[in-house]
């Protein structure tokens, strides 16, 4: 007996779960993801946002799934910018592209010839055998804007003393990124294969 009122007790409170969700769901369409990883937002999250969170307020292109203008006597600070969602058609690749080419960066690193400069930093033949190989994967993959902004990443914390971490994830198989200063982790001497980050 005690057993079966255990577990009426814990279906109610799972259709009590159940019941909340689908009230939400069906009152206010939350924020939703599109395929890029854009987060749109309808009314009532911008304002719960804007109530809310701080950073919202000093945030750039905000996506919103319909126009939606502030009342001027609300006299709100700080309204991001509002862009009305609109679905392309592009790849997922040609947003990625797009997106790196958009990225902040100063026009020394945008031409920096990253290859040459990672290629020079190689004290043995090992070494630039390993950087030679772990080029044309990056160069296969269009990665090279990738490698220039990283670089201008690490020279800029660099120059402000900004400490960041030892490596994370496979991205310490990297030689390149080894050298470039993105991590400390040398996959030479660690026998790291290349192929368990750029696969």
């Amino acid at each position: 007996m005690i057993v079966f009122g255990l577990t009426l007790t814990y279906l109610g409170k799972i259709k009590q779960k159940l019941l909340d969700l689908i009230s939400i769901l069906l009152y206010n369409q939350l924020m939703y993801t599109d395929i890029f990883g854009q987060q749109v937002y309808n009314e009532q999250d911008l304002l719960d946002l804007y109530l809310t969170d701080t950073e919202f307020k000093t945030s750039g292109k905000i996506f919103v799934d319909e126009a939606i203008k502030f009342d001027d006597s609300l006299e709100l600070d700080n309204i991001p910018n509002l862009v009305t969602y609109v679905i392309s058609d592009k790849t997922i690749e040609e947003f990625d592209n797009d997106c790196m080419n958009k990225w902040f960066m100063p026009d020394e690193y945008r031409n920096f010839d990253i290859a040459a400069y990672v290629l020079n930093l190689c004290n043995t033949d090992e070494e630039l055998q390993r950087v030679g190989k772990e080029l044309l994967l990056y160069q296969k993959r269009d990665m090279f804007t990738l490698l220039q902004y990283l670089k201008y990443l690490v020279d800029t914390m660099r120059n402000n003393n900004i400490v960041w971490g030892v490596g994370r994830g496979s991205s310490v198989a990297s030689f390149v990124l080894f050298l470039i200063g993105v991590h400390k982790i040398n996959s030479l001497y660690y026998d790291l294969p290349i192929e368990e980050f750029l696969k």
